[in-house]
């Protein structure tokens, strides 16, 4: 142990993301006196943009607190290499400028999403191997191995004068992962004895009775499955699940098909996984050029997409627009992955597109053995629960409802307490009970066109009320005394129109308005082009109003001639 505390001393858990939402996980724990604490920071992820937020991809948590005590942060320790858990590191790390800690699979992908960042010269990037320890100032860090759909997941043991917490990060309790190794029990049993002050735990299956299963059994489905179809076989699964694309890959072998990789997150995994050891006794895949020529029956393709991302290998694959591959009449797709919470609609979308071109289709829901969750149900929650024995537990990684029923499941288990914060609420572990002591900013950041923008920026909201709205575009001509020369002329974008009054006929009528209005302007407003634009601008938009009930975004232009 680190020593003794002193009287002031506290220990703190504040979660900035991954606390009521499935993602972006970001989560600080301090220790000291309130005014001088040091921290660690364990995982730095993302999430992805929605319907909600037009043109935004990646969603990052604002580091606006832990920043402004960036001299303070021991480290940065990344539990596995989901982008939920690392995606942000590239983004956020100049911000915090905390050396990093991983195992060699996710120190292979961190290094990746550096060097696209130019970063990878300035970062202090420490392996560590599994089962291995890191002291960071008052904190001892040992790392618990565990099973995930992700090599190398880990649970973190961080030990503290206060007392020891177990982090989880994700999990599940699989008996044979067919790679990496099992669930270590013991030490998390030896932690129990030893005596765990909290436990913050995985949420996301809280509502599943039973265990997640296995993907041994995976395999098994898969090679069944795959060995009884005829024509090009396409796989969709996420890059990440690296037991899956083995799965998938050995299937394919014992059906005498040979494995072309398509998408490029394929095939950065492939290779973070051969630099660890995986895939050594894999044939080499082919490239999409050579898997052309092969007779249809012998080729299989592992793809990425399986979210209908619209840019994905897959829905280039349905559209019809991928160089290389083509699927048709005879052939089949294979999703084996789940629907993430959001994706529905576009992953139907694409599994029609998919459908129309004669490709029969394989899902968990008709075929539930080709695939498994990567994280714990009920009976594994149990279990874990068992070995550890926590004082204290802190549910995270889930939406409210998940936090508030995995209390429910712990006070259950006579778990002596249980706390659920929200992103932003500060709790004190130690001394004394756990309660939330302060509340700090957590937002998020968006990214968009590349740049890092704040969540209430005026660019996305300008873009959300013309998604929702339309858009008018307003243009006069004015000669030096204020007369119309030319105008008022309307364009109109995303606005509709009927056969009884079309489109034409509406913008003239705001043309008229948009005239009466600059008519009831005085001499001096006439020149002023201020006061111009904003007097069409009300003028359009009370008609709008009128004419279709909404007030699109309106962008006025003054010429003086």
């Amino acid at each position: 142990m680190t020593g003794s505390p002193a009287k002031t001393d506290e220990l703190v858990f504040l979660p900035l993301g991954g606390s009521n939402e499935i993602g972006m996980n970001f989560n600080l724990y301090g220790y000291g006196p309130p005014f001088a604490r040091k921290w660690i920071v364990v995982d730095l992820g993302v999430t992805f943009g929605d319907q909600t937020t037009p043109g935004v991809e990646i969603i990052l948590p604002d580091p606006e607190f832990i920043e402004a005590h960036a001299d303070d942060i021991l480290g940065i320790v990344l539990t596995h290499a989901h982008e939920d858990h690392i995606g942000a590191v590239g983004w956020l790390w100049p911000r915090l400028r905390a050396p990093l800690y991983a195992t060699p699979f996710t120190a292979f992908l961190l290094r990746e999403k550096l060097r696209e960042k130019n970063l990878l010269d300035e970062v202090e990037i420490t392996e560590v191997p599994l089962g291995g320890s890191i002291t960071l100032g008052p904190f001892e860090i040992e790392l618990i191995t565990l099973t995930h759909s992700i090599p190398e997941p880990n649970g973190l043991a961080i030990r503290t004068p206060l007392g020891t917490v177990l982090h989880t990060g994700d999990w599940k309790i699989d008996p044979d992962p067919m790679l990496g190794a099992v669930t270590d029990e013991g030490a998390i049993r030896r932690l129990g004895d030893e005596g765990v002050l909290a436990m913050v735990c995985d949420s996301t299956n809280v509502f599943v009775d039973g265990v997640a299963g296995s993907e041994a059994d995976v395999r098994a489905a898969l090679i069944k499955l795959i060995g009884d179809l005829k024509g090009k076989v396409a796989v969709a699964c996420f890059a990440s699940n690296v037991a899956r694309m083995d799965s998938v890959i050995r299937a394919a072998g014992a059906a005498g098909r040979r494995v072309c990789l398509v998408g490029r997150s394929m095939i950065r995994m492939a290779a973070a996984a051969r630099s660890v050891g995986h895939f050594a006794d894999i044939a080499p895949f082919l490239n999409e050029g050579d898997a052309k020529a092969l007779p249809q029956d012998q080729i299989l393709y592992l793809c990425t997409g399986s979210q209908g991302e619209p840019r994905a290998a897959l829905a280039r694959i349905a559209e019809g627009t991928h160089p290389h591959v083509k699927l048709g009449s005879g052939d089949s797709c294979i999703f084996s992955s789940r629907v993430i919470p959001g994706n529905d609609i576009p992953i139907r979308n694409l599994q029609n597109r998919l459908a129309d071109r004669g490709v029969r289709l394989y899902t968990d829901r008709d075929h539930p053995g080709i695939h498994v969750s990567g994280h714990p149900c009920r009976d594994e929650l149990a279990q874990m629960y068992s070995w550890a024995r926590p004082q204290i537990a802190v549910p995270t990684h889930g939406e409210r409802r998940h936090l508030l029923e995995h209390l429910a499941f712990a006070s259950d288990l006579q778990v002596p307490q249980q706390i659920a914060p929200r992103n932003g609420d500060m709790v004190r572990l130690a001394p004394g009970r756990a309660e939330i002591v302060d509340e700090t900013p957590a937002g998020r950041l968006y990214v968009d066109a590349g740049v890092v923008t704040p969540e209430h920026g005026e660019a996305l909201r300008e873009r959300r009320h013309a998604a929702f709205n339309g858009v008018l575009a307003a243009s006069v001509a004015l000669d030096g005394r204020g007369r119309i020369v030319s105008g008022p002329q309307i364009r109109a974008l995303g606005l509709p129109a009927d056969e009884d009054y079309p489109l034409d006929e509406m913008l003239d009528d705001l043309a008229e308005e948009a005239e009466k209005a600059l008519g009831r302007l005085s001499g001096a407003e006439r020149g002023d082009d201020e006061a111009v634009e904003a007097a069409m601008s009300r003028a359009l938009k009370k008609a709008s109003q009128r004419v279709w009930g909404r007030r699109p975004v309106v962008e006025t232009t003054v010429l003086r001639i």
